[in-house]
Protein backbone atom coordinates (compact mmCIF):
# COMPACT_ATOMS: atom_id res chain seq x y z
CA UNK A 1 0.00 0.00 0.00
CA UNK A 2 3.03 2.67 0.87
CA UNK A 3 4.60 2.14 -2.70
CA UNK A 4 1.13 2.31 -4.20
CA UNK A 5 0.10 5.79 -2.50
CA UNK A 6 3.48 7.12 -3.29
CA UNK A 7 3.19 6.23 -6.90
CA UNK A 8 -0.63 6.73 -7.35
CA UNK A 9 -0.41 10.53 -5.41
CA UNK A 10 3.15 11.67 -4.73
CA UNK A 11 1.45 13.23 -1.90
CA UNK A 12 3.00 13.33 1.87
CA UNK A 13 -0.07 13.75 3.03
CA UNK A 14 -1.94 11.17 1.50
CA UNK A 15 1.53 8.73 2.10
CA UNK A 16 1.27 9.90 6.09
CA UNK A 17 -2.17 8.54 6.15
CA UNK A 18 -1.71 5.12 4.73
CA UNK A 19 1.28 4.59 7.18
CA UNK A 20 -1.11 5.45 9.62
CA UNK A 21 -3.65 3.13 8.61
CA UNK A 22 -1.59 -0.06 7.59
CA UNK A 23 0.65 0.35 11.07
CA UNK A 24 -2.27 0.25 12.85
CA UNK A 25 -3.83 -2.72 10.70
CA UNK A 26 -0.66 -4.58 10.66
CA UNK A 27 1.08 -4.10 13.99
CA UNK A 28 -1.00 -7.16 15.71
CA UNK A 29 -0.75 -9.23 12.76
CA UNK A 30 3.60 -8.67 11.82
CA UNK A 31 4.61 -6.53 13.97
CA UNK A 32 4.22 -3.72 10.86
CA UNK A 33 7.31 -4.26 8.87
CA UNK A 34 7.12 -2.22 5.78
CA UNK A 35 10.05 -1.87 5.58
CA UNK A 36 13.59 -3.13 5.36
CA UNK A 37 15.52 -0.98 7.84
CA UNK A 38 12.93 -1.37 10.55
CA UNK A 39 13.37 -5.22 9.88
CA UNK A 40 17.02 -4.99 10.43
CA UNK A 41 16.43 -2.57 13.31
CA UNK A 42 14.06 -4.91 14.77
CA UNK A 43 17.22 -7.70 13.95
CA UNK A 44 19.75 -6.03 16.11
CA UNK A 45 17.50 -5.44 19.14
CA UNK A 46 16.75 -8.81 19.12
CA UNK A 47 13.02 -8.74 18.40
CA UNK A 48 13.17 -10.87 15.71
CA UNK A 49 14.78 -13.81 14.21
CA UNK A 50 17.11 -13.76 10.98
CA UNK A 51 14.65 -16.12 9.68
CA UNK A 52 11.76 -13.89 9.98
CA UNK A 53 13.85 -11.15 8.68
CA UNK A 54 14.83 -12.05 5.84
CA UNK A 55 10.81 -13.37 5.33
CA UNK A 56 9.62 -9.88 6.27
CA UNK A 57 12.51 -8.04 3.17
CA UNK A 58 11.17 -10.94 1.16
CA UNK A 59 7.55 -9.75 1.19
CA UNK A 60 7.99 -6.16 1.46
CA UNK A 61 10.43 -6.14 -1.94
CA UNK A 62 7.75 -8.15 -3.66
CA UNK A 63 5.16 -5.92 -2.27
CA UNK A 64 6.88 -2.76 -3.76
CA UNK A 65 7.26 -4.36 -7.21
CA UNK A 66 3.45 -5.51 -7.22
CA UNK A 67 2.67 -2.02 -6.30
CA UNK A 68 5.18 -0.78 -9.26
CA UNK A 69 3.79 -2.78 -11.82
CA UNK A 70 0.09 -1.57 -10.36
CA UNK A 71 1.31 2.08 -10.87
CA UNK A 72 2.94 1.55 -14.41
CA UNK A 73 -0.36 -0.53 -15.60
CA UNK A 74 -2.64 2.83 -14.01
CA UNK A 75 0.05 5.33 -15.67
CA UNK A 76 1.32 3.34 -18.89
CA UNK A 77 4.76 4.89 -17.31
CA UNK A 78 7.04 3.64 -14.51
CA UNK A 79 7.18 5.20 -11.23
CA UNK A 80 10.82 6.89 -10.51
CA UNK A 81 12.07 7.49 -7.46
CA UNK A 82 15.06 9.12 -8.26
CA UNK A 83 17.70 12.04 -6.75
CA UNK A 84 17.42 15.62 -7.26
CA UNK A 85 20.01 15.76 -10.46
CA UNK A 86 22.07 18.90 -8.94
CA UNK A 87 22.55 16.64 -4.89
CA UNK A 88 26.12 15.36 -4.30
CA UNK A 89 25.83 11.61 -3.42
CA UNK A 90 26.88 12.62 0.46
CA UNK A 91 23.84 15.34 0.16
CA UNK A 92 21.68 12.37 -1.32
CA UNK A 93 23.27 9.70 1.28
CA UNK A 94 22.70 12.01 4.21
CA UNK A 95 19.47 12.51 3.56
CA UNK A 96 18.66 9.03 3.31
CA UNK A 97 20.21 8.03 6.41
CA UNK A 98 19.51 11.02 8.88
CA UNK A 99 15.72 10.64 7.96
CA UNK A 100 15.65 7.00 8.37
CA UNK A 101 17.56 7.17 11.48
CA UNK A 102 14.63 9.11 12.73
CA UNK A 103 12.59 6.63 11.47
CA UNK A 104 14.18 4.32 13.50
CA UNK A 105 14.24 6.12 16.53
CA UNK A 106 10.18 7.01 16.12
CA UNK A 107 9.36 3.39 15.69
CA UNK A 108 11.73 2.24 18.10
CA UNK A 109 10.94 4.66 21.06
CA UNK A 110 6.91 4.94 20.35
CA UNK A 111 5.75 1.51 19.41
CA UNK A 112 8.64 -0.70 20.44
CA UNK A 113 9.88 0.13 23.50
CA UNK A 114 8.48 -1.23 26.85
CA UNK A 115 8.23 2.13 28.43
CA UNK A 116 5.56 2.98 25.96
CA UNK A 117 4.14 -0.45 25.88
CA UNK A 118 0.30 0.28 25.22
CA UNK A 119 0.09 3.34 24.04
CA UNK A 120 -2.63 4.06 21.51
CA UNK A 121 -0.74 7.17 19.38
CA UNK A 122 2.07 5.05 18.22
CA UNK A 123 0.37 4.96 14.85
CA UNK A 124 0.08 8.72 14.32
CA UNK A 125 3.25 9.41 15.55
CA UNK A 126 5.09 7.27 12.82
CA UNK A 127 2.41 8.68 9.53
CA UNK A 128 3.24 12.52 11.32
CA UNK A 129 7.17 11.20 10.92
CA UNK A 130 6.74 9.26 7.41
CA UNK A 131 5.04 13.03 6.28
CA UNK A 132 7.53 15.33 7.40
CA UNK A 133 10.39 13.64 6.37
CA UNK A 134 8.62 13.04 2.98
CA UNK A 135 8.13 16.74 2.64
CA UNK A 136 11.51 17.59 3.36
CA UNK A 137 14.06 15.48 2.70
CA UNK A 138 12.27 13.86 -0.92
CA UNK A 139 13.37 17.15 -3.34
CA UNK A 140 17.17 16.14 -2.23
CA UNK A 141 17.12 12.28 -2.30
CA UNK A 142 14.16 11.15 -4.10
CA UNK A 143 12.45 10.28 -0.74
CA UNK A 144 12.45 6.83 0.48
CA UNK A 145 13.87 6.35 3.40
CA UNK A 146 12.83 2.47 3.07
CA UNK A 147 15.54 0.46 0.54
CA UNK A 148 11.64 -1.71 -0.43
CA UNK A 149 10.53 1.52 -1.54
CA UNK A 150 13.65 2.27 -3.88
CA UNK A 151 14.08 -1.09 -4.96
CA UNK A 152 10.30 -1.64 -6.34
CA UNK A 153 10.04 1.17 -8.95
CA UNK A 154 13.22 0.68 -9.63
CA UNK A 155 12.87 -2.97 -10.76
CA UNK A 156 9.58 -2.32 -12.43
CA UNK A 157 11.96 0.82 -14.66
CA UNK A 158 14.59 -1.89 -15.42
CA UNK A 159 11.55 -4.49 -16.93
CA UNK A 160 8.73 -1.87 -18.33
CA UNK A 161 10.91 1.62 -18.62
CA UNK A 162 13.98 2.56 -19.91
CA UNK A 163 16.28 1.41 -16.83
CA UNK A 164 17.53 4.45 -16.27
CA UNK A 165 17.07 5.01 -12.67
CA UNK A 166 18.85 1.21 -11.75
CA UNK A 167 21.49 3.37 -11.12
CA UNK A 168 20.21 5.44 -7.92
CA UNK A 169 18.93 2.02 -6.73
CA UNK A 170 22.75 1.93 -4.52
CA UNK A 171 21.27 5.23 -2.80
CA UNK A 172 18.18 3.42 -1.32
CA UNK A 173 20.23 0.18 -0.22
CA UNK A 174 23.03 2.02 1.64
CA UNK A 175 21.29 5.42 3.08
CA UNK A 176 18.55 3.05 4.70
CA UNK A 177 20.33 0.71 6.00
CA UNK A 178 23.63 2.49 7.40
CA UNK A 179 20.47 4.46 8.86
CA UNK A 180 18.58 1.64 10.34
CA UNK A 181 22.04 0.19 11.74
CA UNK A 182 23.54 3.08 13.21
CA UNK A 183 19.66 3.62 15.10
CA UNK A 184 19.44 0.52 16.59
CA UNK A 185 22.78 0.45 18.05
CA UNK A 186 21.98 4.01 19.45
CA UNK A 187 19.07 3.02 20.88
CA UNK A 188 20.35 -0.29 22.16
CA UNK A 189 22.86 2.16 23.85
CA UNK A 190 20.56 4.88 25.22
CA UNK A 191 17.40 2.82 26.13
CA UNK A 192 18.28 -0.88 27.11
Amino acid sequence: MLVLVIGLTGNPIAVGIIITVIVYIGIHISGAHYNPAVSIAMLIRGTVTLKETIYYIFSQLLGAVVAAFIVFWKHEVSMIIKPCETASVFQILFIEFIFTVLLIFVILFVAADKRTAGNSYYGLVIGFTVMFISYFGAAISGGAYNPAVGTGPILVDVIMGDGNTLSNLWYYLVGPIIGAVAAAYVYKLTAE
